[in-house]
């Protein structure tokens, strides 16, 4: 069951321990608890280490618990009311609201059962009167008068239903205003505080019959054998929230396609830092058509996300970054042949080597699968031979040494997203868009062929 608030109803449920009316179609209960529960741009998923979250699932937890063994209380009413910052579609803003009340309901079928009818959840356009609140207290904003101007003037047409359809064009002007520089203060500073669940608990008290002090001496009583059975209640801790864990494995396809296998691995380090470290082996002969193509050695990047994307999905969008190499190489396919590092000796001794910079951009493409686009500028250096193939023989040629400053590293890779909630939901959001795309022509079709007939 879900249900729509308006701005007045919103900022009419305050804090806990208190009697509510969220609106006038709803009872009025003892309220037990009520807490805030953060989310991440876009993001369903309970992350227990924003805004403290934890500890507010602790508490309401705990709530649960005293009252379900205080036979006093019976719990007559969950309530969630989702919130949304002001980016965004309303159609999406309101999916995000659906889905994290589902969460939550989730979370607290742990402690006991939750049937249907005690479960409520609602949708709260975007709250421009916290966000003006917030304005007000901060005399940093630039451009704060025209900023509460235009907050106030949107604030007041957003009190009506068919205002909130506006969102968007709300949203344009914001963006618009003195070219955007108030909007991306407010995107960092506010918005964050502006995307959560307000989770309401009501119960009811129940009256316990009261008992005569005592039997009057004419009464006749009937005495009784009342079976009584004893039951051990055993609590059973739920399993606690698991902090998010992002880590990728990857396949430069271009390696690939020059047939030298490789593989890599990229751990997130928090805060929009990560390490990639990768591998390649190819060893490739034919001595009898003169044909080596050889080539192994590895590297290791330090990496740093930037933009939007990166905020919401670690391990996607834009990324710089530092990187080194070592590497050894035999390339000839018939001809004059080119042997980096020291023959017959190991990596360790007739290595090449590089380091530099690089720049990339990591696209989404399927709920687990990325593709990483990486560009490497760096120093090349080291020793490497030149050799013909003569009869049976190799004639060495030159030897020369290494000294190349420019493109050090390309990479296209296919990249395998691994670990808890480490998965692209804008997919999953398109397949959902498509499928009810779908969803809207069949139920148009099926009206248009029951007004023919």
């Amino acid at each position: 069951m879900s249900s729509h608030l308006s701005a007045q109803n919103l900022h009419s449920v305050k804090d806990s321990h208190h009697i509510y009316n969220v609106n006038k179609s709803h009872t009025i209960y003892d309220v037990k608890d009520s807490v805030k529960i953060f989310f991440r741009q876009g993001k369903i998923d309970l992350d227990p280490i924003l805004n403290d979250n934890q500890s507010a699932l602790n508490r309401i937890a705990e709530t649960m618990r005293n009252c379900y063994a205080d036979s006093i209380y019976q719990l007559r009413k969950i309530l969630v009311v989702g919130v949304a910052s002001p980016e965004g579609t309303l159609k999406f803003n309101k999916w995000l609201s659906r889905k994290r009340a589902d969460v939550l309901f989730s979370y607290l079928s742990q402690y006991s059962t939750l049937p249907d009818s005690l479960k409520t959840s609602s949708f709260f356009c975007p709250d421009w009167k916290g966000l003006i609140q917030m304005v007000k207290n901060d005399s940093q904003l630039p451009f704060r008068e025209e900023t509460l101007s235009l907050l106030n003037r949107i604030a007041g047409e957003a009190e009506t239903e068919k205002e909130i359809l506006k969102q968007e064009k709300h949203l344009e002007l914001i963006k618009n205003l003195r070219g955007g520089i108030p909007y991306h203060y407010m995107y960092k500073k506010y918005f964050p505080a502006l995307r959560f669940s307000q989770l309401f608990l009501w119960y009811d008290k129940v009256q316990k019959p009261q008992i005569p002090d005592s039997i009057p001496k004419w009464e006749n009583v009937k005495q009784s054998v009342d079976t009584v059975s004893n039951t051990d209640s055993i609590y059973i801790e739920p399993s606690p929230i698991r902090k998010p864990f992002y880590m990728a494995m990857r396949t430069n396809m271009l390696y690939d396609a020059l047939l030298i296998p490789n593989i890599g691995v990229e751990m997130y380090l928090g805060k929009r830092w990560s390490v990639a470290a990768n591998w390649m082996y190819g060893w490739w002969k034919t001595d009898r058509r003169h044909w080596y193509w050889r080539a192994y050695g590895g590297d290791i990047a330090i990496r740093k996300w930037l933009g939007k994307a990166a905020e919401e999905k670690p391990l996607t969008g834009h990324h710089i970054g530092f990187y080194t190499q070592i590497f050894t190489y035999d390339f000839e396919t018939g001809g004059r042949g080119y042997m980096g590092g020291k023959p017959g000796g190991a990596i360790w001794n007739k290595m090449n080597y590089a380091m530099g910079a690089e720049y990339g951009y990591s696209l989404p493409i399927a709920r687990k699968l990325n593709i990483d686009f990486t560009l490497g500028v760096g120093y090349w250096g080291g020793i490497y031979h030149e050799y013909k193939p003569r009869n049976q023989y190799y004639v060495w040629q030159a030897t020369k040494e290494r000294r190349w400053v420019g493109p050090t590293k390309l990479e296209v890779s296919l990249v395998w997203l691994l670990g808890r909630e480490n998965a692209n939901s804008n997919c999953k959001r398109k397949k959902e868009k498509v499928k009810e795309k779908e969803m809207r022509k069949k139920e148009k079709d099926r009206k248009k062929g029951g007004t023919d007939e």
